[in-house]
C-alpha cells in the first residue's frame, strides 16, 4: 500500500471516530446506558437489526427498548409471561416475535450465571487466535444451544463456519472490545485485543475496499474480511478495526 493512500485512510478513520459519529450510527442505542450488561444487551439488538436504512435501525432499536422499559438486562432476566406480551407486535423487516423471544430466552439463561455477554465469546478463544473466528463460531452454537431454537432464527447469527462475512457481529465486536477513549466504541471488553478484530465487510465497505485495491476476492464473505483485516493490519497491527471508520464513512457518508 502506498504512503498516500495510508495518509488518506488515517485522516479519514481520525476525522469519522468522534462522538459527532455516534448520533447517526446505531450505535448511539447503547449510549443511552450506563450499566455495562444493558449497553451489552442494547448493542447487541442494534447490530443484528443493522441492515438497511441507518435512521430506521436507530428507531427500531429504540423501540424495543422502550418495550423493555428502557431496562433491558433487568426485562430480559426478571420478566414474566405477561411482560413478554408487549413484545408480541414488535418486528423489524425479517426479525420477528419468534426471534425476539429467543434471543430474550438466550439473554435470561446466559446473565443468570455470568456477569458480562463477554464470555458468550472470549471463551471460545485462544490465546494465540490471530483473529475472532472461534469466538464466532463457538457463540454461534452456544447461542442456539436452548431447546426448541426457531428453525428461522437460524438466519439473524452468522457465522465464519458458514462463510459469511459476519458484518454485524463483528461491528457489535468492535463496539464491544475497542478502547481509544474518542467516544464511539466502549472498550469495556478486555478478554480480546483490538488487534484480534475483524473489519465489518458489508457491500459499501466491499465496494471501497476493491475500488482502492485492498481486497482481491471477487466474492464478499467471510475470507474476504479477513484478507482486508490483514491489508488494514499492515498500517496498524494493534487496531486494524479504526479503518473501518474511513471506510464505511467512504462508502455510505461520502458515497465515495
Amino acid at each position: 500500500m502506498n504512503k498516500k493512500l495510508q495518509q488518506f485512510l488515517e485522516a479519514k478513520a481520525e476525522e469519522y471516530n468522534r462522538p459527532q459519529f455516534v448520533v447517526a450510527d446505531p450505535v448511539s442505542v447503547p449510549h443511552r446506558f450506563s450499566k455495562k450488561q444493558d449497553i451489552e444487551i442494547s448493542a447487541f439488538f442494534a447490530a443484528i437489526f443493522a441492515w438497511g436504512n441507518r435512521t430506521t435501525i436507530i428507531n427500531k432499536t429504540n423501540e424495543l427498548m422502550q418495550l423493555m422499559d428502557n431496562s433491558p438486562y433487568e426485562f430480559c432476566i426478571d420478566h414474566n409471561d405477561n411482560d413478554l406480551k408487549r413484545l408480541l407486535h414488535f418486528k423489524h423487516r425479517t426479525f420477528n416475535t419468534t426471534d425476539l423471544l429467543y434471543f430474550v430466552s438466550f439473554f435470561k439463561m446466559h446473565y443468570r450465571g455470568n456477569d458480562s455477554l463477554e464470555a458468550a465469546f472470549s471463551k471460545w478463544m485462544k490465546n494465540d487466535d490471530r483473529n475472532t473466528e472461534n469466538a464466532l463460531n463457538g457463540f454461534y452454537q452456544y447461542f442456539f444451544s436452548l431447546e426448541d431454537v426457531p428453525n428461522r432464527t437460524l438466519k439473524h447469527i452468522a457465522s465464519p463456519a458458514k462463510n459469511s462475512t459476519c458484518k454485524r457481529i463483528s461491528m457489535f465486536l468492535r463496539w464491544m472490545v475497542r478502547d481509544d477513549n474518542n467516544g464511539v466504541d466502549f472498550g469495556i471488553w478486555k478478554n480480546m485485543s483490538p488487534s484480534q478484530l475483524i473489519i465489518p465487510l458489508d457491500v459499501h465497505v466491499a465496494r471501497v475496499a476493491r475500488q482502492f485495491n485492498l481486497i482481491q476476492r471477487k466474492q464478499t464473505d467471510w475470507l474476504t474480511a479477513v484478507e482486508l483485516t490483514e491489508e488494514m493490519k499492515s498500517i496498524d497491527p494493534k487496531d486494524p478495526c479504526k479503518f473501518d471508520f474511513a471506510l464505511f464513512a467512504l462508502g455510505v457518508i461520502e458515497r465515495f
